[in-house]
Parts: C-alpha cells; structure tokens; sequence
C-alpha cells in the first residue's frame, strides 16, 4: 500500500508540473479552439489526480496532529470540488456565475494542486556541494533566467521583446531594482506585468526562503545540513529557530503587503481606472513594489503620471510601505516584540520603580532605525530647501511640498518611484540622491546599498578614532572586529563595482554623460531603480553592465567573493602586530 502511495505522490507531482507548463502555454501562446479545450481538460485531470493523492494521505492512518496542515488540505479538497461542481453539473446554463465566466478559478485549484505536491517533498542543502552565497547567488541566477524566458511569451508584450530587454526588465524585477529599458504600462499584457510582480516578490522574499518554509510546513521535518544553511542566509540567531524566522519573514511580507494594498485602494476613488479589477491590480502591484523596494509602476511616468503626483494620502502609504520593506525582517520583528512588551506593561500597571528594564529593543535595531531617522530627516530637510523653488514648485499647498519632499527623502533608499521629473532636480539635489542611494535600506530587507549598519558603523569608527579610543563602544556594547572588517570591506568593494562600471559605460556609452552614467550606476548597484532618463537608450554593452551591476548590488559583492574563495582553516598561531602608516 505504501509503494502505491508513493507511486501516486510521484504521478501527481509530474502532473502538477505539466498543469502548470499548461498553464504558461495557455496566457503565454494564442491557443486555437481545439487546444484550449485540450488544455481545459487536462487541468481537470490534474486538479482530480490531486484530490486523489490528498485523499491518500489521510487514508488509513490519518494524521492529524499537524492543525494546519490539515486545515490547508481541508479548504483546498472543499475548493477543488466546489469547482468541479460548478463545472460539471451547473453547467453552462448558469453562464453568469463568476466561477463559469473566469477560468483563472480553474488554474487557482491546479496551482494548489502543484503547490501541495511540489513542497510536500523535503528539500534539502548540500553544504559539500554548493556552500550558502552559491546557492544564494545561484538562486537568483535561475530565478532572473526563468523570468527572462517568460517574458519572451508572445502574450507577455504586445509587440516582441529581445531577449536582452527581457533579461534587463527580469534582473530589475528579481533585483528589486526598477530600471526600466521598455514602458512597463504599455509595453506588457497583463500577463506581462502579473510576472514582473511576481518575479518581484520572488526576489524581494528570497525562493529559497519561500520554498525551505513550505517545504517544511508540509513536512514538519528538515535535515540538520539544510537548517545549518538556512541560519547563514537568513541571519538567524540559532539554527533552531531558522524556520520560525522564516515564518515571520513571510508573515510580516504578506501582512504589510495586504494592508498596504487595502489602503493604496481606498486612496484610488477619484483615479482613472476602468474597471473594479484594474484598480485591485494596481494597489497590489504597487504594494508589492513598495514593500519590495522595486521601484517597478503600472503608469508611463511612475507616480508622477497626471491624476497620481497630486495624491499625497496615496504618497505617504507607499512611503510608510517601502520603510518597512527598506527596515530589515529582523528589524521589524524585533520593533513588533518591542512593541507587545510595552503593551503588555501598560496592562499589568506595573509601577514605575528601578527594577530591571530588559533589553527588548536589541544593539541592531537601535542602530538602524536611529541612522534610518537621521537619513530621512536630513534627506527631507536638504530636499525642501534645494527644490522648493524647483520641482515643488508646482505644489501649491505646503502640505503638498511637505510630502513630496519627504518621499524625494525615502525614495532614493533602494525604493525607485518618483513624484517629480527627476531630470528637473537640482545639482545640489542629485548629489544628496547619490549619497542617500549609496546608503540604501538595511541588512536582510529588500533593499539594497551598503546598507544603513555599515554606514553608522563607518561612521561611529570615524568618531572613535578622533577620539584617540581603539575599539567601537555605543550602548554599553562593543562592535565586534568582524563587524567593521566586514563594514569596510562592503564599503571599498561598492566603490570597485561602480566605479569599474562608470568607466566601461562611459567608453560604450560617452554621449550619455558623466553625471548621468554614474547616477545610473549609483541606482543599479544600490537596487534603487531611480535614472535620469538614459536607461532605454543605453546600448547592448552598456545594458549589460547595468544588469550585471543590478546583480551584483542584489547579492552583494561580499557575498560574491566569498562564494568563490575557498575558506581556510583558522590555525593557533598569530603574527607579530604592525602598524601601517595611514596618514
């Protein structure tokens, strides 16, 4: 009985991965009448071969100990025979139905279908085969290459893309970058732009984070190697707790990406859509985005198109959204314990007195959002002054100048939307853009840069060295010596890669100009998706450079050399100490 099962497991996974290659080739080719009926009836077959391999698990020794699993499979069996209901005794006579008119509820129950067979296999890390940044590098390799191809499907675009556009607009997507080559809003189907969104919330949660989680959610189990591997690409504390980091980090994406949603929605009520459904699109896309720090938009001129860059109630909801996508997944969460502690000493009235305070918010955290504050708000203050006589012009309110300079403060911190003509900024504005750019977000968020922790540590060094001390103290803790070797070396490695790739564009490139080129690289390398106007006429060389600066800036260059330099044993010996003169 248990060779069967396993013989039924085997044939619905093959299947479900066939539904979902039918389902690619059903929105990505024009089907004739007689293959989309055959593409109809196999997702059929699929969805019913799946009921059967779900049914064949709790057969016999049904297993409930596992709550959640159980209810996923309950609501999924209720949904699939709901659909086969509907569809083979209502009958067309009911052709009003919602279910009877969209096929996509079809497709949802054979995305199911692959999504309980694929992850219901273990997945397991080779640390002998590939080491934590090459499966991370290679991750996002696979999923830039996948996405490129799907964007070549004839009904991805409305006129044919190259194969190099497709893959510039794939690493923007997967990079959460947001430099476009083609218009986003005109030159993609539906389809088109629903794979941009998903390829970036692929890239802003990570595959491996979505499929190790679902894999053990499935489960319940998951070999020592893989959770050892996991720890390293998720920064988490102890390798017990990987998976439950995990969670959080794809809880806290899905909840702030719903509300952000529901919230850009109801800011929508005046704005141009033609139907109910392209304005539910559209705040999920830009939710997405924001949360993601991509920077992508469904409108011609991102949100400075008309109808849109007078929007502030919209503006200050994807300002809130990109902070938390730009604050880290561990940042937030620590914010959220935080948070539940003070909560819960305002309920027990416990009384004022000097008994021990514990030390909720850690030394990470307080790091970051305090440089994020400064950030912003020296961003915000140095934008209002430089333009208020430039782009702010144009707002006649001073709540209006107010929130623009503000989301000209947040926006150049890896998140890529615009509500002014970027080309219109002043000298002084587009220096302050470079700084802020090359900051960027904050370690293990969606954004990139060298990130907020490396900044304040830079600088906090600076200050310890005027002050004649030999070590890095900052409240009641000491910053360890790996942190500022690491520091320092993301710092000098960021410089290498952009400064190596201004140089290349602006010898395949010269007509384009200095400034322009280098805030070009500047934005790839940091994720940030903001340009001056000269992605699009870029030449092949010079897009190429720009994809690989993309890349590099998502996975960082550290974690690139460390990928390809082979460790060495630490042995228990120590050279004499020199100094090196400096200055």
């Amino acid at each position: 009985m248990r060779l069967k099962k396993h013989y039924l497991y085997s044939i619905a996974l093959v299947a479900s991965i066939i539904g979902m290659i039918a389902f690619i080739l059903d929105f990505g080719f024009v089907q004739s009448e007689f293959e989309q009926q055959l593409i109809d009836g196999f997702y059929f077959l699929v969805i019913a071969i799946g009921l059967l391999s779900t049914f064949a698990r709790y057969f016999k020794k049904p297993d409930f100990s596992r709550k959640k699993v159980f209810i996923f499979d309950l609501l999924s069996v209720l949904y699939t025979l709901y659909i086969f209901y509907m569809y083979l005794f209502v009958g067309e006579a009911f052709t009003t139905d919602l279910i009877l008119e969209n096929p996509l509820w079809v497709i949802m129950a054979v995305i199911l279908t692959f999504f309980r067979e694929f992850f219901d296999r273990k997945i397991n890390f080779s640390r002998a085969f590939l080491n934590p940044a090459q499966l991370f590098i290679l991750s996002f390799f696979l999923v830039i290459l996948f996405g490129s191809f799907l964007l070549m499907l004839p009904n991805a675009a409305n006129e044919k893309i190259s194969f190099l556009d497709a893959l510039f607009t794939s690493t923007s997507a997967v990079c959460v970058t947001g430099l476009i080559v083609v218009d986003t809003a005109t030159y993609f189907t539906t389809f088109g732009k629903v794979i941009i969104l998903f390829l970036i919330q692929i890239g802003g949660l990570g595959i491996l984070t979505f499929a190790s989680y679902f894999s053990y959610f499935f489960k319940g189990v998951s070999t020592y190697e893989s959770q050892l591997t996991l720890s390293e690409m998720t920064n988490s504390g102890k390798i017990g707790e990987v998976f439950k980091t995990l969670k959080y980090i794809i809880l806290i994406t899905l909840t702030i990406e719903g509300i952000s949603a529901l919230m850009i929605f109801l800011t929508l009520r005046s704005a141009p859509f033609e139907t109910f459904t392209d304005r539910v699109f559209f705040s999920v896309f830009h939710a997405v985005s924001a949360f993601c720090n991509a920077g992508f938009s469904t409108l011609t001129n991102n949100l400075y198109e008309d109808g849109f860059r007078f929007n502030y109630a919209l503006q200050l909801i994807v300002i809130i959204t990109l902070v938390f996508g730009g604050l880290g997944f561990p940042i937030v969460a620590n914010m959220l314990e935080f948070v539940k502690h003070k909560v819960r000493l305002i309920l027990s009235n416990t009384p004022n007195t000097k008994t021990h305070r514990p030390w909720v918010l850690n030394i990470n955290s307080r790091i970051t959002l305090i440089t994020t504050i400064v950030l912003i708000v020296t961003g915000f203050v140095l934008y209002f002054l430089f333009e208020y006589n430039h782009t702010l012009s144009n707002h006649t309110s001073l709540w209006g100048k107010i929130v623009t300079a503000l989301f000209g403060s947040t926006t150049p911190r890896t998140a890529g939307f615009n509500t002014v003509d970027m080309t219109a900024l002043s000298f002084p504005t587009v220096m302050i853009t470079f700084l802020l750019m090359w900051i960027g977000a904050s370690p293990a968020s969606t954004g990139g840069g060298i990130k907020t922790s490396t900044f304040a540590i830079a600088t906090l060094n600076i200050l310890s060295l005027a002050k004649g001390k030999n070590r890095i103290e900052i409240y009641r803790r000491e910053i360890s010596d790996i942190s500022v070797r690491r520091a320092f070396a993301t710092i000098a490695l960021s410089l290498m890669v952009i400064g190596a790739g201004i140089t290349i564009i602006t010898v395949s490139d010269p007509e384009k100009g200095l400034l322009n080129i280098g805030f070009e690289c500047f934005s790839a390398y940091s994720t940030v998706g903001l340009s001056l106007g000269i992605t699009a006429g870029l030449s092949n060389t010079g897009k190429l450079i720009i994809i690989a600066i993309m890349f590099i800036g998502r996975v960082s260059m550290l974690s690139i050399v460390i990928a390809f330099f082979k460790k060495v044993k630490h042995k228990n010996y120590r050279y004499p100490t020199e100094e090196i003169t400096i200055n």
